[in-house]
């Protein structure tokens, strides 16, 4: 059976058991006696294992068994929690996010035992007073398994029916010098994946020699027609210990049966057996033994158990989805439906001007259908924000060890939804805002108690809706951003000139910021000041569709605002025409539309602007930016689409105003790479392409 069908489920999941785990940590490092939080760290531990080890993924198996057994020891209330075991169970998460990384990138775990995180977990085991009984039941355990425990058994056991190539495999294994093993296995009666856990005990069994014997059949086994137990002879070299532990390592194995055979006993004595079980004539009687399995189908299961893709998975491409958005959405695909038949129906079957009435009718109902699909699909696509924020309060924990200062995260908003493909590319700018905050912003224990403020720092990540955008804003109750050591900064490295800098308002001056290479930090660390935090902040969130922007006040902390798109797929735009193109703008970042005559036009720094309810806008003539000739005429009033960028507004003009639509959002690809106030194109209903225009590249 070939398991990696399911491997990008099993990433899936992993990474929520590891959230899981994480989460619950943290509780537990404030409230160490929480029994159900240890419960439920316990519940993630054992389903983590029991997935690595359904993959094949030994060594991620491994030091996730090792987990559980702390957790149990916990459970049994032999350990209590402590901040040592608090930061040795992060180790161990890091360990097993590293190893979930791995088989993201190669379908493979990796080669990295992690044995001393492993010996630290087992001494925590052996400190306890019941180490010493742990260690006798798993002796006995074991011993269980072995050919003694067995012989007991060995009369009652049914005896296989050898086919003659069979026994002749089998006999030449013997004249070898090889041992006989004859093994029967059972899995636990809850296990889902039957046939991945028989092909786990192949593949462990074989590590120590050749099977030469399945009951059932490989074919059987790989389509799961067998109920719990399977059975197969082993030839080895080996003692039968370390085969039955290797065997019953594998997770959700509920027991192991071994005992060496030599053949012409063993034929003997099923011989005898079947002619006993003729004799009584037993009312209950054994399930009979599968078919002859096929000589090309003996090493079936040790080629399906080694086989590996090289393929590199492709993760972050699911979704889960509530049933009810899957009702809806699949209603208006029937409505759909409906309006196609009713306009076939209206073409063949009526003329005239009621023709024209109905079919007008069922364009508007179309209309209807279309947009109510749009927003369904779009809910669809839609996801919490939570499965990126949730990582946020372990940085923070190590950032305050780190740093040496005491802060806390607050989060709000973490149910707030956006588009899959922003929320996978939101992380790492949230990320080094919140490094930013916690480095930068929050000052040290003792400067917050001498300006009167409580010694821990509080840094907040607030995320809502508001209108088609999703703020998310990061915040802090540090020291906030000091504009005139900024501007003197900017001056000193050369990036602006003293009188730029008398001119420049505060806004400006904290843009600088912004700047790639730009940094106010004293020293260079591993946590900042090499300048490439905010630049990437800006860069990755501009590249959404988004734009950031400051707030500040000196002593008191600082907010970074960041606006996201709800959808990067589908939205509504206004269509403009310049010359005889025709683009588009986001509705979402126009603010109004004016018509303005071309005397009331100023000029300030050379720069044209107007004068609209109290601001000063400036203008930008959309033909001169995209390279267009100039009109012949200049009509006495312009077209000006007022837009909007946080707090900043703009005026393009333009030369029509087609109307809105709702327009899909296509890609440009490789085709224009060095022009980014395009940010992509979309396909109109005659089938003209409209490029659309980057508000946020233009302002």
């Amino acid at each position: 059976m070939d398991v990696s069908q399911y491997l990008e489920i099993f990433i899936d999941e992993s990474e929520e058991h590891l959230q899981t785990l994480s989460d619950c940590i943290m509780v537990l490092e404030k409230e160490p006696d929480n029994k159900d939080t240890i419960n439920e760290v316990f519940r993630a531990a054992h389903s983590l294992k029991g997935m690595a080890g359904t993959m094949g993924f030994k060594r991620m198996q491994h030091l996730t068994h090792d987990m559980e057994n702390v957790f149990q020891e916990v459970r049994s209330d032999h350990i209590k929690v402590t901040s040592g075991m608090i930061d040795l169970l992060f180790k161990c998460l890091d360990a097993l996010e590293g190893y979930v990384d791995n088989i993201k990138s190669t379908s493979d775990e990796g080669t990295e035992d992690n044995e001393v995180i492993i010996k630290e977990l087992n001494d925590f085991i052996a400190k306890t007073e019941g180490a010493e009984e742990t260690g006798n039941t798993e002796t006995s355990e074991a011993k269980e398994a072995t050919p003694e425990s067995t012989q007991e058994e060995k009369e009652g056991q049914e005896k296989i029916e050898l086919t003659e190539e069979e026994k002749k495999a089998i006999r030449e294994a013997e004249s070898n010098g090889q041992h006989i093993y004859a093994m029967t296995v059972r899995i636990q009666k809850d296990c889902l994946l039957k046939a991945a856990r028989a092909f786990l005990v192949f593949k462990a069994v074989e590590d120590f020699g050749q099977i030469l014997v399945y009951r059932p059949s490989s074919q059987d086994i790989e389509d799961e027609k067998f109920e719990l137990d399977f059975s197969f002879f082993l030839a080895s070299e080996e003692e039968t210990d370390k085969i039955v532990a290797a065997a019953k390592a594998v997770s959700e194995i509920e027991k192991v049966d071994a005992e060496e055979i030599h053949l012409e006993e063993y034929l003997k004595e099923a011989a005898a057996q079947e002619e006993q079980q003729a004799k009584e004539a037993a009312t209950e009687q054994k399930e009979a033994p599968a078919e002859v399995p096929k000589a090309a189908e003996k090493k079936a299961p040790a080629a399906a158990a080694k086989k590996q893709t090289n393929a590199k998975p492709v993760t972050g491409r699911t979704v889960r989805v509530d049933i009810e958005k899957l009702d809806a959405l699949m209603n208006q695909v029937s409505e759909l439906i409906i309006a196609k038949n009713s306009l076939v129906s209206i073409s063949s079957n009526e003329s005239g001007e009621y023709q024209n009435q109905s079919f007008h009718e069922q364009i508007e109902y179309l209309e209807r259908i279309t947009t109510n699909l749009h927003e369904s699909v779009m809910k669809v696509r839609m996801v919490p924000i939570e499965s990126v924020v949730n990582k946020f309060p372990r940085m923070i924990r190590d950032l305050s060890r780190k740093l040496g200062k005491k802060m806390e995260l607050y989060m709000t908003g973490e149910d707030t939804e956006l588009d899959r493909t922003v929320v996978d590319q939101i992380g790492d700018p949230l990320q080094h805002l919140l490094r930013n905050s916690a480095d930068h912003g929050l000052e040290d224990n003792a400067t917050r108690v001498e300006r009167g403020k409580p010694e821990v720092g509080s840094i907040f990540l607030k995320a809502f809706q508001e209108g088609n955008n999703v703020i998310i804003e990061v915040g802090d109750d540090g020291n906030g951003i000091d504009v005139a050591a900024v501007r003197d900064k900017a001056v000193e490295r050369g990036v602006i000139t003293a009188e730029q800098a008398e001119n420049m308002s505060q806004k400006e001056i904290i843009n600088l910021l912004f700047l790639p290479s730009f940094s106010m930090a004293k020293k260079i660390t591993d946590i900042s000041g090499r300048g490439v935090g905010l630049d990437v902040v800006k860069s990755n969130i501009e590249a959404l569709g988004g734009d950031v922007e400051v707030r500040t006040k000196l002593g008191e902390g600082t907010t970074f605002i960041v606006r996201l798109p709800l959808t990067l797929a589908i939205i509504q735009a206004l269509m403009v025409e310049i010359r005889d193109e025709k683009y588009a703008i986001a509705l979402g970042s126009i603010a109004n539309i004016e018509s303005i005559p071309v005397n009331e036009i100023k000029y300030v720094q050379a720069q044209e602007v107007i004068h609209l309810r109290g601001a000063v806008i400036p203008l930008i003539r959309l033909d001169q930016v995209l390279d267009m000739e100039e009109k012949q005429e200049e009509p006495e009033n312009l077209t000006v689409v007022i837009v909007k960028k946080g707090d900043s507004l703009a005026g393009l003009v333009v030369d029509n105003l087609i109307g809105q639509q709702e327009i899909v959002i296509k890609s440009l690809g490789k085709y224009i790479t060095n022009n980014k106030i395009i940010s992509g194109a979309t396909i109109l209903g005659d089938g003209e392409v409209a490029l659309i225009l980057d508000v946020n590249t233009l302002m």
